[in-house]
This record gives C-alpha cells, structure tokens and sequence, in this order.
C-alpha cells in the first residue's frame, strides 16, 4: 500500500507530540514485533499508555519503508521522537525504543516490523 504522508513528516522539525498527531492512527492495531535480520523478534510494543507514541512512530515506519527499518529509516524515526533522543543519550536504557533505533544506525543493521491487529 503507497503511503502518502512521507513528504509531510520530514520537515519542518517538530517536537514529539507535534509529530505524533500527523503520524497515522495505530487504532486497528494490537501490537507491533520487532524482529532482527535473522527474523528473531526482540521486543513487541503494546498499544497501550506509555508504550503508543512508540508504537505509532515504529508503525509509520512500516508503512514508509515497507516493513523494514533501515538505517536511513531509523534516522528518520529519531528525527520524529525530537527532544527524546537527548534523555536517550544521557540514560542509556531509559528510552528502549529510540536506543534500538540508535543501535540499529551504529550496527548498520535492519529491523523487521511485523502488525498484531486489534480483534474487536
């Protein structure tokens, strides 16, 4: 499916919650696994308070770079969660969602992002 926001989201630079209402709704969606390169799945965000804003910039993600996060699409992922990736620097493990974005640039390695749709 062609996705039609990806010249919206690159610019102008916005703040997290700036950014997170023009990314797409992840209404329809349960949860999200994010896999390696040799498809072992590493973390799963839930859609659920405190984990959504992730699971909404991961899924944008998906839909931009067809399932797979490169490293190109990670920079680009970092650039959406804005102010979040400072803290991320200044304590290692507190942000694991932008740091596996972070390792994924350093380790120029790809991530697969596989969609749990919501059963109701």
């Amino acid at each position: 499916m062609p996705c039609s926001f990806s010249s919206d989201l690159e610019v102008p630079k916005m703040n997290f919650s700036e950014r997170l209402a023009i990314l797409p709704s992840v209404e329809h969606v349960a949860s999200l696994h994010v896999a390696d390169e040799d498809g072992k799945v590493i973390a799963t965000l839930e859609n659920k308070p405190g984990q959504s804003g992730s699971l909404r910039v991961y899924y944008a993600l998906r839909l931009l770079y067809s399932g797979v996060i490169t490293p190109p699409a990670a920079q680009m992922g970092l650039n959406w969660y804005a102010e979040h990736v400072e803290d991320a620097k200044m304590f290692p493990g507190k942000h694991p969602n932008i740091d596996r974005l972070v390792e994924c640039i350093e380790n120029n390695s790809i991530l697969h992002i596989s969609v749990i749709l919501r059963e109701d």
